[in-house]
């Protein structure tokens, strides 16, 4: 998300782009609720995506590790051993789902406040705004995400009094879809007086200004109930793990402690925090395992705040840059030395290329054994060329992607191509050059700028706009899973082998395929006689599959109600 407001609130691919159904009612389980150890679960008459059996129907989950996958005529001998038997009617288990980039209480907000990604019209976004500030009477802000000027007719965003006259002259806040942005009313304003911009979108120092002024408002219970709202929503779509990327220009300290404590009280996903300062200890001492995530070397292409070596095609900047090469180094030196994870956002070539440099600088000081050892990432990683895409597989930088992106804003007509033109926007969110070069991927949604839909990412990166960029669904899949864990030091995890977590989900779909057609990168047979397990076919306007119940670490966060 961008430097200044990254919390906010909250043609051929189009199924990747729709937002995901509402969650159906479910609640976290507080852990008075349930203190005795995870069950000894046999799951039978099913399809178990393992590579330890490329043929496994059944599986045993015993101290929350995976015990054992097998064929079910193996499973008749520990049927009378365990707790409990899960007939899965044909039904397809899975890893649970790694989302590798998330803002959990914005992605709460967003999910009970107002969402304006299906506005068509800017005349349709007032009206929504008009139709939330009549049904919130008591709220002191209005928050509201997700408007995208750029699909509008006559490519405008609201202007101030017309915010003023929808909100009925209330203070509101409304982001930009990347976050990177917002619209404010004059009453909001009022409360900020060192922003003395008259009118239109508000980016960087002056974003991050009125973000913390609309978001002061937001009480714990407001805030609590929106972290509850997002894991359980996370649940219910197979995700066990989320990494929440948080910092002192997208949050604050009291919402990420208190995340981390309700993650730990309640059973629902796993939550790994990173926190994006320049300051190790503050990140040590509030829990994170990195000062990485969000810590900001440029902002957004749609807010023209990406830093570019050449100008945009729409406008005559290059964007903006927070972090040179040296401050990106000496962050990477202090934090390869404390043990923790570094991390950077960057989007634009420009930015990208000053981490690389950054990075290869840390590594000549402390060594590049020690560099690649530490794991550090990316975040986005959109502008890759072929010379940054072989420094990150030199530096075993992870990145940190979501695919998402390319679904909302690739193509000839997108975002991307009005920001950079044709040809630059083409080379974006590069994911087979960087498998290709074996670089780590860890997929993410980066929720609430695009929403927690991890089958819908899988689809996006296999289906991306611009064919030489896709990978197999495979590859994808195995991004958002394992991916996940490897990008916070966990090779065991992931994966649905004997040992492992067992952080599964149990799922409704139709015909398992190994779907790699074309070019796309796949480093297995597609032979079914090769024994290479099946997964969804993903084909756009297909459906995807639904989630019918969520364990993490054998204990079952989420049953789909009537299932």
């Amino acid at each position: 998300m961008p430097r200044a407001g990254r919390a906010g609130p909250f043609a051929q691919f189009t199924a990747p782009l729709m937002r995901a159904a509402p969650p159906p009612p479910v609640r976290l389980c507080s852990m008075s609720e349930s203190t005795a150890p995870p069950k000894t679960v046999l799951l039978r008459r099913g399809e178990v995506h393992s590579p330890a059996d490329p043929f496994a129907t059944a599986m045993v989950v015993e101290r929350g590790q995976i015990a054992w996958v097998g064929s079910e005529g193996a499973a008749d001998a520990f049927a009378d051993g365990v707790d409990e038997v899960v007939d899965l009617d044909g039904a397809l288990v899975t890893p649970a789902f790694t989302d590798a980039h998330v803002h959990t209480t914005a992605t709460g907000l967003a999910l009970t406040g107002l969402d304006l990604s299906g506005a068509p019209t800017l005349e349709a976004a007032l009206a929504l705004v008009r139709d939330f500030a009549a049904a919130r009477p008591d709220d002191r802000v209005l928050l509201g995400h997700g408007w995208d000027a750029a699909r509008w007719p006559g490519g405008r965003p609201p202007t101030r009094a017309e915010l003023d006259e929808a909100a009925g002259h209330r203070p509101l806040y409304l982001s930009r879809i990347d976050v990177h942005s917002a619209v404010v009313s004059t009453a909001l304003l009022d409360a900020v007086p060192d922003v003395t911009r008259a009118d239109g979108p508000l980016t960087a120092d002056a974003h991050h200004a009125v973000r913390a002024a609309a978001f002061a408002a937001v009480t714990p219970r407001q805030r609590t109930e929106a972290q509850r709202a997002a894991l359980a929503h996370a649940v219910s779509l197979g995700i066990g793990t989320l990494h929440e990327c948080a910092g002192p220009e997208i949050s604050s300290e009291d919402d990420f402690t208190g995340l981390l404590r309700l993650a730990a009280e309640e059973h629902g996903p796993r939550v790994v925090g990173y926190w994006a300062e320049q300051d190790v200890a503050k990140a040590r001492e509030l829990g994170a395992v990195g000062a990485a995530g969000d810590l900001f070397v440029d902002g957004a292409l749609g807010s023209h705040t990406a830093c570019l070596h050449h100008p945009y095609a729409d406008a005559g900047d290059t964007g903006i840059v927070y972090l040179d090469a040296d401050a990106v180094a000496a962050h990477v030196v202090a934090c390869t030395e404390a043990g923790l994870q570094a991390g950077f956002h960057a989007i634009g070539d420009a930015a990208v290329d000053a981490v690389v440099e950054g990075v290869r600088a840390a590594a000549e000081q402390v060594g590049l054994g020690r560099i690649r050892a530490a794991r550090h990432r990316v975040e986005h990683a959109e502008m890759l060329t072929p010379e940054s895409v072989a420094a990150f597989a030199e530096l075993g930088l992870t990145a940190s992607v979501q695919p998402a992106f390319d679904a909302l804003w690739g193509g000839e007509e997108g975002m991307y191509a009005q920001r950079l033109g044709k040809e630059r926007a083409r080379a974006l969110n590069p994911f087979a050059a960087l498998l290709r070069a074996g670089v780590p991927l860890a997929f993410g949604s980066d929720s609430p700028v695009t929403p927690l839909d991890p089958w819908g990412t899988v689809r996006a990166a296999a289906f991306h706009r611009t064919p030489e960029h896709r990978v197999s669904v495979r590859a994808a899949f195995t991004a958002h899973t394992r991916g996940g864990w490897r990008a916070v030091g966990r090779d065991d995890a992931g994966v649905l082998v004997p040992g492992a977590p067992a952080d599964y989900a149990v799922w409704r779909t139709g015909e398992l395929v190994v779907q790699a057609p074309d070019d796309r990168v796949a480093r297995w047979s597609t032979d079914p006689r090769s024994g290479t397990p099946g997964l969804p076919d993903l084909t756009p306007g297909r459906d995807l599959p639904v989630c019918l119940r969520t364990v993490v670490g054998g204990r079952t966060v989420f049953v789909r109600p009537g299932e």
